[in-house]
């Protein structure tokens, strides 16, 4: 099969075959493009050596080296070039130690599943192997190889696993399927960092319910330490799915994703949006716990907009302001006093004008 390839990624593969050297498109990107979906990463294998990789397009000091890899960007396209390599050692799942090689025959066999493993070059033939094509057409996920040593090099791979099923709405083989399930245990060998990473992955896939729902009848919920609740309801936010199940607490979240979380619990146990909930909460956790709750963004996003107050600056009047008008010393009760107005201001009840609040005062706290 040929297919057309993209000019800025014809360009990228001429370059390096001019210089004498092997390059192929390989990955995500070929599996996206004979699935139809549009996808700007697009990783590149070759023969070229990192370093001829950087003289080829005169990079410098411009791009990223990470493991025989150079990274950069043109135009709206990231480039992962990689050289042909075979991995000879793992430490904590990770290759850190390999062998550059010239062979795509054994390049290919550090692939993780099948429908990762075809070949482009860049006249659009494809070199698929391990029939990934077929694969994809079937909507399956295959490993590479023998399974336990594949998982067992880097079990995030069965995690990885259940990604692309979510994603792409794939099933597992039965051979994968089984192993995942009789050996989670591996899993635990995983850091919290990894498995954040690759959870939120998940959650963030375009059928995440489905991953929910592999990951809890593969019996994975244990080894992950994280809880699945029976009714777990689609939010596009991977937060949002955070917000609703259960998770240890060696979990690793920056305090801002911590606080959304949180405050996205407390708005589903309100079970409703108001304006009480937006000034509290915010726009951001409001909409996601929208989702949960069924609630549409764009009234949600009305509602906000049209918010009397955005905060307590915003109240015309302050606690001198009570002071004076009560003629009283300052104490706990003039806090009292100014959430009882943010409160009414919120609710309708109370205009924010000087006046208004001033005759509140008198009636309600005098």
């Amino acid at each position: 099969m040929v297919i057309q390839v993209n000019n800025t990624i014809k360009n990228i593969l001429e370059k390096l075959e001019n210089k004498g050297y092997k390059a192929y498109v390989v990955g995500g990107f070929v599996r996206d493009y004979l699935m139809g979906h549009i996808s700007y990463d697009v990783d590149i294998a070759t023969s070229a050596l990192p370093n001829e990789i950087i003289e080829t397009f005169s990079l410098n000091h411009q791009a990223d080296s990470t493991y025989g890899g150079i990274h950069f960007n043109s135009g709206k396209y990231h480039f992962d070039i990689t050289t042909f390599r075979k991995e000879i050692k793992y430490e904590n799942r990770r290759p850190v130690e390999f062998e550059y090689i010239s062979s795509l025959k054994q390049d290919v066999l550090r692939r993780d599943f099948t429908i990762n493993s075809i070949y482009m070059d860049s006249s659009g033939n494809l070199i698929d192997i391990y029939k990934g094509k077929k694969d994809i057409h079937d909507k399956i996920i295959k490993s590479i190889g023998n399974i336990k040593e594949k998982m067992t090099e880097d079990p995030l791979r069965m995690l990885r696993a259940i990604r692309f099923a979510s994603l792409l709405s794939f099933s597992l083989e039965d051979e994968l399927y089984n192993f995942i399930r009789d050996n989670s245990n591996l899993i635990k060998t995983l850091s919290y960092t990894r498995r954040k990473e690759e959870l939120s992955n998940i959650f963030q896939s375009s059928n995440k319910l489905n991953g929910l729902k592999l990951i809890k009848e593969l019996g994975l919920e244990e080894s992950l330490d994280i809880k699945i609740n029976k009714m777990v309801k689609f939010s596009d936010s991977p937060l949002g799915i955070w917000a609703q199940i259960d998770f240890s607490d060696k979990y690793v979240f920056s305090k801002k994703e911590l606080d959304t979380i949180k405050d996205v619990r407390k708005i589903c146990k309100y079970g409703i949006i108001n304006n009480t909930i937006l000034y509290r909460y915010g726009l951001y956790s409001s909409i996601i716990a929208g989702d949960i709750l069924d609630i549409n963004r764009s009234y949600i996003s009305s509602l906000y907009k049209d918010l009397p107050i955005y905060n307590d600056k915003d109240i015309v009047i302050n606690g001198n302001d009570i002071i004076n008008i009560l003629k009283m010393n300052p104490c706990q009760k003039v806090k009292d006093i100014m959430y009882d107005i943010e409160n009414s201001i919120l609710d309708g009840s109370l205009s924010n004008d000087y006046e208004s609040i001033k005759k509140f005062i008198l009636k309600n706290w005098k």
